[in-house]
């Protein structure tokens, strides 16, 4: 697929060389409470100074900065958000997504990508051993607490498509749970669906305190353990993969689906969300420069197609699958039925 014609192709190699600094000024950002501290009108240097605890000079230069690449706007010496993007980046806006860049922009994700040519020299991470798939990696309690926002977009996309409104007696299994909040979102629509979060205690931790704060508690059990070897239970009616089948290879993929389809009960399904690229591995771009990430995080994690996702399941006895586009969000979902 040929790239987008630009006015000028050096632009792309520019912002290319420079991309890392960016995410530094956002998370640095995000960091000081900058977004909040403008939405909540402190809105000049000197009043952010003493509003986010930083130097005059050092937060007019970075808001500078934040508003050439578009998510502040500037006018006689005073800042706003971006109309688009300001319920976005306002930590205290319903719609708030950023704190996801305290993951995605970490000192460990960005100590994977330092040697990327190991990476693609090996096939796999030379991080570590395990890479992000290591037992009780702390960085998933990280996750969990900074991608709660933006998983909790996906998960009621999720809960609508599952008809979740509709107040079936579900039995679901949030396999690798981290936040909870795929499973908490379905039990917030269904007053009879009752939730099993596996993950590594470390991580439940989180994804309890948002059920609680989420009103779900009752009907929310946690699951300590590996995915791969504990105990996950039987005669469920969804269960829950979102982001994790990614980080394995095909054949580790196909052993834990073949657990997940005994976990669920005849025509009970499985759910996968999952950055999936088309046929071609090149777009969408979200999905098709995944891999990459897989790549520098993982021994053999991988971005895969729907038909690779197809043949995994089926050969973990699943009857059939079906994939669903996810509007707006960037990721699509994979719904496979155990007859």
């Amino acid at each position: 697929m040929e790239p987008p014609a630009e006015a000028n192709p050096l632009n792309r190699l520019f912002e290319t060389f420079t991309a890392y600094q960016r995410t530094a000024a956002f998370r640095a950002a995000i960091e000081l409470d900058v977004f909040a501290a403008i939405a909540e009108g402190y809105d000049t240097p000197a009043a952010l100074a003493t509003r986010c605890r930083a130097s005059e000079r050092g937060l007019r230069i970075l808001c500078d900065a934040l508003t050439a690449t578009g998510f502040l706007r500037k006018r006689d010496g005073r800042y706003a958000l971006d109309p688009e993007l300001g319920p976005f980046l306002d930590r205290n806006s319903p719609g708030y997504l950023s704190s996801a860049v305290m993951f995605i922009g970490s000192p460990m994700l960005m100590q994977a990508f330092a040697d990327l040519s190991g990476a693609v020299r090996k096939g796999g991470t030379t991080f570590d051993e395990e890479g992000a798939v290591a037992p009780e990696n702390p960085i998933w309690v990280d996750f969990a607490r900074a991608m709660a926002p933006i998983a909790t977009l996906s998960a009621q996309l999720i809960a609508g498509l599952l008809d979740a409104d509709g107040g079936h007696p579900w039995s679901v299994l949030d396999v690798a749970a981290g936040h909870g909040m795929f499973g908490i979102a379905l039990a917030q629509r269904n007053p009879k669906a009752r939730i099993a979060a596996l993950d590594w205690a470390n991580v439940l931790a989180v994804a309890q305190e948002n059920a609680e704060r989420a009103g779900v508690a009752d009907r929310f059990r946690k699951i300590p353990g590996s995915a791969f070897t504990t105990d996950l239970g039987s005669g469920y009616d969804l269960v829950l993969l979102t982001n994790f089948l990614h980080h394995f290879d095909v054949a580790t993929c196909e052993t834990l689906l073949r657990r997940v389809h005994a976990a669920l009960r005849p025509g009970g399904r499985a759910v996968t969300l999952e950055f999936v690229p088309d046929d071609d591995r090149v777009t969408p771009v979200e999905a098709a420069t995944f891999s990459l990430v897989m790549l520098a995080m993982t021994p053999s994690g991988d971005a895969y197609t729907y038909a690779e996702y197809e043949r995994m399941f089926r050969r973990a006895g699943f009857a059939r699958s079906e994939l669903h586009a996810l509007p707006p969000s960037i990721q699509r979902i994979v719904i496979s039925y155990r007859e």
